[in-house]
């Protein structure tokens, strides 16, 4: 890491330094909490977490080389040197935001309510055919990921890309406030997190407080087919670029499915066109890369450029993530689920041929509608004539009851007590040339499923 030396850390996040004065200007290679993974050289932030309390390892941490800690309270007779804050929560924050000034690298800031990490991905992509790219990796999108991610950064890093995810007013404050983006991409205004936002008006509030933290002359970019963005006229005195299949400074046109090889469409952007592959089936990655031509084209980056970053974009484990096995395809999507992420799931299973089987979880965090969103994906999954359909969880027990209600016999219907039940009952019906959709919120651990499939 360039610039953080003890002394400029202890400075950056209010602490007070412990140790002697020959450390003071030592810069540290490293930053992390997990005290696994802390190398010779690193400073070590002890977090208080649910289940353990990073305190507890400061002494081995320091045995195994690390060069200091950042510590909550006073250590006798520590093994090296360490800085005292209030909150090494806080801390953290204040020497990430610190450690992205000082880099002055160009920063994509990422967020919405649906498709955050595939659009990532795709803008990552895009912008690896001319930059040298830092990305999110994992779910490292909150309050403690985002500094981590931010650590991350080198110097010979260009640009970095990063996933900012929230659930609460106030959140995205602080996580902008980090990550102080020269351009903010929001994907949409869906229905998640609503137990605290409320509704989508709550929601487009929560993700637009990003806007009081763009560096500079930021630039925005939004979906405009999001009914909620398209009111977004003007951020800080300019206006937004939009994209989107009705229009923008990037729209797409003749979209030809690919069943699971992807989708083809024509790629408009600035006034030029080109044919191009996206090779990730499903009209939502269509969006996700119309807003990754938006960006490439904000940071002067031309046509061909932009659409070879498509065309070899890849997907990541629980995120539309295609498995094929046994003679079987499996669309591994169970990291997260809201209504419209399982609404635009089902339609890519739908696009198929053979045998399609959706096996389909509980979605948290929807709030009092929860029960009537639950049906509305049963009845959609059979108006998709989806072959089977398979639920566990207690929502999905509403999801199964409607699908039932709705279906002519098209569409067979099981539910399931439990997840060991699903499994113990669905390997034996599926046989080859079926295509199955894992999905459901990342709490019902589906990743299970996917590998008792493929296994």
């Amino acid at each position: 890491m360039e610039y953080m030396t003890l002394e400029r850390i202890a400075e950056c996040c209010e602490g007070t330094y412990y140790g002697k004065e020959e450390y003071k200007k030592t810069e540290v290679a490293g930053i992390a909490i997990d005290s696994r993974i802390i190398q010779k050289g690193w400073l070590f932030v002890a977090i208080r977490g649910a289940r353990r309390d990073g305190h507890d390892f400061i002494n081995s941490v320091m045995e195994d080389g690390a060069l200091a800690c950042l510590s909550e309270q006073v250590l006798e007779h520590p093994a090296g040197p360490y800085i005292l804050v209030k909150s090494t929560t806080e801390a953290l924050k204040k020497i990430a935001a610190f450690y992205r000034r000082a880099l002055g690298i160009p920063v994509v800031g990422i967020t919405g309510s649906v498709g955050k990490t595939s659009t990532k991905e795709m803008i990552a992509s895009v912008l690896k055919e001319k930059f040298l790219v830092h990305k999110t990796e994992g779910n490292y999108n909150n309050e403690i990921g985002l500094p981590l991610t931010i650590f991350g950064i080198t110097k010979d890093h260009e640009i970095a890309v990063l996933e900012m995810g929230i659930s609460d007013f106030g959140e995205m404050h602080r996580l902008a406030e980090i990550a102080n983006p020269d351009l903010c991409v929001i994907t949409n205004i869906g229905l998640c997190h609503l137990e605290q936002l409320g509704d989508r008006d709550g929601i487009l509030k929560a993700k637009t407080e990003v806007f009081s933290h763009l560096r500079g002359e930021g630039i925005v970019i939004l979906n405009g087919d999001d009914d909620k963005l398209a009111t977004v006229t003007e951020v800080n005195g300019k206006k937004p670029i939009f994209y989107g299949l009705n229009g923008g400074t990037a729209f797409a046109s003749d979209l030809e499915p690919l069943e699971m090889e992807g989708i083809r469409m024509t790629l408009h952007l600035n006034g030029a066109a080109k044919r191009v592959t996206i090779p990730i089936p499903g009209t939502h990655n269509v969006y996700n890369a119309l807003a990754a031509a938006c960006v490439g084209s904000a940071l002067g980056m031309n046509l061909e450029e932009i659409c070879r970053g498509i065309e070899t974009v890849e997907t990541i484990s629980g995120r539309s993530n295609l498995i094929q096995k046994n003679g079987i395809t499996v669309i591994d999507d169970c990291y997260n689920a809201n209504p419209v992420s399982m609404r635009a799931a089902i339609d890519v299973l739908s696009q198929v041929s053979g045998r399609k089987i959706a096996v389909l979880g509980d979605m948290g965090e929807l709030g009092e509608q929860e029960t009537e969103f639950h049906r509305e994906v049963g009845a959609y999954t059979v108006s998709k004539q989806i072959d089977m359909l398979c639920c566990t969880g207690e929502l999905s027990k509403e999801m199964a009851q409607s699908a039932e209600n709705c279906s002519d016999g098209t569409t067979k219907v099981h539910y399931f007590s439990t997840k060991d039940a699903l499994i113990k009952a669905l390997l034996p019906k599926i046989r080859k040339g079926d295509t199955l959709l894992i999905k459901a919120s990342h709490s019902m651990q589906f990743s299970e499923i996917v590998e008792k499939i493929t296994r």
